[in-house]
């Protein structure tokens, strides 16, 4: 399990002058939100923004584009949820450290952005200090977990026999592609246009995620990504 610093540790001292910024990217899908947290971050006084997205692809593309640090994003956004943007920066840029930080409280969604390569997690009513404590300790080359999600991952580590079933964890790239376009209400001819493949493969990708994840059709498909908070 990851290390877990103690939440509330806030004294870390803040900038020196010739003291390199913390890059942090900034990924939700609310304008407002987004702004808040730059002006937050960058009142700290060590910490740059470089870039901000609204939504998951544009995220892993900016990330990619300008290398941050730190990457700060929701859980729930469109085009790739936060769980796939974790995934997938994981995999291109193993130097980036993720900070999720999201409404969803429940130990399921915590485990889920351990798995996936999640540095840290923090739920959206942590103290503005929490934050620049945990980006900060991220750059730094450390974890950090607010309490809830500190609990949830102690809790796994003392019964592991309680793992929470993740189907969705077992999707390839490219069906959990085809499980977003899906789930967004694209057909099986546009989910094939967009990831520009044949409609029978597209077809066969959709069957595959339907049995994988135990549901029968479309409709159900949706009910379980926003039970899962994996659709806004």
């Amino acid at each position: 399990m990851p290390a877990t610093d103690t939440p509330g540790n806030t004294n870390t001292p803040t900038s020196t002058p010739n003291r390199v910024p913390i890059r942090v990217l900034i990924a939700d899908d609310h304008t407002l939100v987004r702004e808040s947290l730059a002006s937050l971050l960058q009142a700290g006084g060590d910490v740059q923004v470089v870039a901000q997205a609204s939504d998951g692809l544009e995220t892993v593309e900016k990330a990619i584009a300008t290398h941050p640090d730190v990457v700060v994003t929701d859980m729930s956004m469109s085009r790739l949820n936060g769980i796939e943007v974790v995934r997938r920066l994981r995999e291109a840029l193993p130097q980036t450290k993720v900070l999720v930080l999201t409404m969803h409280q429940e130990d399921e969604y915590v485990l889920q952005a351990v798995r996936a390569g999640a540095s840290g997690y923090l739920v959206k009513d942590s103290a503005a200090a929490e934050l620049l404590a945990a980006v900060r300790s991220l750059q730094a080359g450390k974890s950090y977990f607010g309490p809830q999600a500190a609990r949830a991952l102690a809790e796994q580590l003392q019964h592991p026999e309680r793992l929470v079933d993740d189907p969705y964890g077992r999707l390839t790239a490219r069906e959990r592609e085809v499980f977003h376009l899906v789930a967004e209400g694209h057909t099986t001819k546009e989910v094939a246009q967009r990831l520009d493949i044949s409609t029978k493969t597209a077809e066969n990708h959709r069957a595959r995620v339907l049995d994988k994840l135990g549901v029968r059709n479309t409709a159900e498909l949706v009910r379980y990504a926003l039970r899962k908070g994996l659709l806004d």
